[in-house]
């Protein structure tokens, strides 16, 4: 009889074991990945749950659900982010779902091409609203839920329409096509 010890040891010292590794680690990495489809191109953005367990599960949950298909983005300021994540497309609106705890973190950094929660002034009014940094915007640390990087397709976000003044409304805003979990 073959213990299961002897198995392992086995896989591990062939030839096979890093494709076999490579393959669980991939595997692990598209559990926290979402694809942004912005009509100009694929957006690949790798989720924090390390940072923010209780909002990634909260997005890959709308994600899911097309919740974010068809969205605009609303409130676009050149230079710092672009907001959307509002079916409503009035900046007021959310999901079904009860509003999130903040997950502020000083262990990273906003960025370029981190992605945040929006929020009310109240930090715990987090819901479905998030918006992407097109610079870094180190301000918001430890003010605002970060829960993920986009790794591809930076400048498909840098091609987001931009809003008007302080506010940064849009008029005839870009849309998300899709945004769909990887795995």
């Amino acid at each position: 009889m073959i213990k299961r010890r002897t198995i392992l040891a086995a896989v591990a010292a062939s030839p096979l074991a890093g494709v076999l590794m490579s393959e669980t680690a991939t595997a692990a990495d598209l559990a926290n990945t979402i694809y942004l489809t912005l009509p100009f191109g694929r957006v690949t953005i790798v989720l924090r749950p390390d940072l923010a367990p209780l909002t990634v599960q909260r997005i890959k949950t709308l994600t899911g659900q097309g919740f974010y298909n068809g969205c605009e983005f609303f409130r676009v300021i050149a230079g710092f982010m672009a907001q959307t994540g509002d079916p409503t497309n009035t900046g007021t609106g959310g999901s079904s779902l009860p509003n999130l705890p903040a997950e502020f973190t000083t262990q990273a950094s906003f960025l370029t091409g981190t992605l945040g929660m929006a929020r009310t002034n109240d930090p715990n009014s987090g819901n479905s609203q998030f918006f992407i940094c097109f610079a870094p915007a180190t301000f918001l640390d430890d003010k605002y839920t970060l829960f993920g990087q986009v790794t591809e397709g930076m400048e498909f976000v840098d091609q987001i329409k931009k809003g008007q003044g302080q506010s940064g409304r849009v008029t005839d805003p870009t849309r998300i096509v899709t945004m769909e979990l990887a795995a």
